[in-house]
């Protein structure tokens, strides 16, 4: 049976991954003819009678080598020859597409120079390659791909070659990768148990699992839970993915991501078997690209938390999160009134992922710019990302007022670097050239001075909003109280 033949999955990662371990393993190919297998054994037949005749040889020659052992023992090669028969049989459900007969019957023969083995992979604790015992090997599972890869660990030069593999196929169709978040940037889900009065009108108005899967409210009964999915969502991931390979990362459990997965994906056909769950991360409590088959430089990440991409905060594109959910609300800490209870939801043409969509498709075309030529092979995505963010505040000069601890300094505050990082200035003391004055207290005397100057005296809001959206918003939004002194 051949791996890729019988495998599910059909992207250019996972197929060139299942291709790897096909050529690795020398596995029986489910589509060779009669005729041809035939033609095999007759093959194999001579090799084995060349390999006998071999043997015999090899025995004559360690005898003679034996008895001028005292004078050419310092001309004995220090390189063995290893031959590695394992015959595998495992019981594998049936799955659509599978050519499987309920059994994989797997043959290695490797022929190898034992010490050269550089062991990409192990596999059940043996090497792929020359089947030594590799006993607390290290590398990276990629189980979620295929249940096959579940017992398969590589090493980082052969996932480096994967991946500088799977950027050749993404960029031959234009396409770059992109990582998904689940819970408050897809979609928003609460237990039942956890609804308020004033949401249980929902409960009869949610679409079956069974055959409602177009519209936007669910009941999963068997996990005792609502999802809420996000407003322009199927637009959204329908444009994205022609310009992406797209990938969903959660730390949630399998179980519960792969049932949203359905959700959002019934036909299948935006992630395929690309369903990554708190099982396959390799570092508790972050996310990783580490276990994402594409290669760093043209990933993109949309999450709503920063703090579980330590590694990676160059890739990510921070969303704005979606509470719709008291639960939600109440879990960040928000003493208001949910969406559900408003009964009122985003705007699907002006929310969050019909905005971050104008984003990605901006970046993707600037990644992609015919002016810079055909091979886009070198570029990097996290620096056309910085690019386009930059343009955000550009020409935009700010003081604070009263917005930052008196225990901390201004520089390494999260608000002035984030007004650098979207290309404005950030200055302590009002002049001329000052465009804007944050504040959360109309009194202060940089707040009058704003005013007095015509100037824009704005709410720290106005800088977070400007930052979701990725467009500088409209400072009449953002109003700053008045206090008197």
């Amino acid at each position: 049976m051949s791996l890729v033949t019988d495998s599910p999955v059909h992207s250019s990662s996972s197929d060139g991954f299942a291709a790897y371990l096909d050529a690795e393993l020398d596995s029986d190919s489910s589509d060779v003819s009669p005729e041809q297998g035939a033609e095999d054994d007759d093959q194999e037949a001579e090799d084995d009678g060349q390999e006998a005749e071999n043997d015999e040889q090899e025995a004559e020659n360690d005898e003679q080598e034996s008895e001028n052992d005292s004078d050419s023992e310092h001309k004995r090669s220090s390189v063995g020859v290893k031959r590695l028969k394992i015959e595998q049989f495992e019981s594998i459900e049936e799955h659509p597409g599978s050519n499987s007969d309920g059994s994989l019957k797997q043959t290695l023969e490797v022929t190898i120079t034992k010490d050269s083995c550089t062991h990409p992979g192990v596999f059940r604790d043996l090497c792929i390659r020359c089947g030594a015992k590799m006993e607390g090997g290290s590398g990276v599972a990629f189980g979620y791909i295929h249940k096959y890869f579940a017992d398969l660990r590589l090493g980082s030069d052969e996932i480096a070659r994967l991946r500088d593999t799977d950027l050749k196929n993404l960029l031959r169709r234009k396409k770059l990768s992109l990582v998904l978040d689940l819970d408050h940037t897809l979609l928003n889900s609460t237990r039942l148990l956890d609804l308020t009065p004033e949401e249980l009108y929902l409960k009869n108005q949610t679409d079956p699992l069974q055959g409602g899967l177009k519209g936007n409210l669910f009941m999963l009964n068997t996990m005792h839970m609502l999802t809420k999915l996000r407003p322009y969502v199927h637009t959204f991931l329908n444009e994205a993915s022609k310009m992406f390979e797209m990938y969903i990362y959660t730390m949630g459990e399998r179980s519960y991501a792969l049932e949203m997965a359905k959700l959002l994906d019934p036909e299948s056909v935006y992630f395929s078997s690309r369903v990554i769950s708190q099982a396959d991360c390799t570092q508790r409590h972050q996310k990783g690209l580490d276990v994402v088959l594409g290669k760093e430089s043209a990933v993109l990440i949309l999450d709503d938390t920063e703090s579980v991409w330590q590694k990676h905060k160059d890739n990510l594109i921070l969303m704005e999160r979606y509470h719709f959910f008291a639960s939600s609300c109440r879990q960040f800490g928000f003493n208001c009134k949910s969406l559900s209870e408003l009964k009122s939801d985003e705007s699907e043409p002006d929310g969050a992922l019909a905005t971050v969509l104008k984003v990605l498709q901006r970046v993707h075309s600037m990644y992609f710019d015919p002016e810079l030529g055909d091979d886009s092979s070198g570029r990097d995505v996290r620096q056309v990302v910085k690019s386009v963010r930059k343009e955000v505040l550009k020409g935009c000069k700010i003081v604070f007022s009263r917005v930052f601890p008196t225990r901390i300094q201004a520089e390494n505050h999260h608000l002035w670097r984030m007004v650098e990082q979207l290309g404005g200035t950030c200055a302590t003391e009002v002049d001329a050239s000052v465009t804007h004055v944050v504040s959360t207290d109309g009194g202060t005397e940089k707040s009058r001075r704003a005013l007095q100057e015509k100037k824009f005296l704005v709410h720290p809001g106005w800088i977070e909003a400007t930052n979701y959206f990725w467009l500088k918003q409209p400072e009449e939004n953002f109003p700053v109280n008045q206090k008197k002194q």
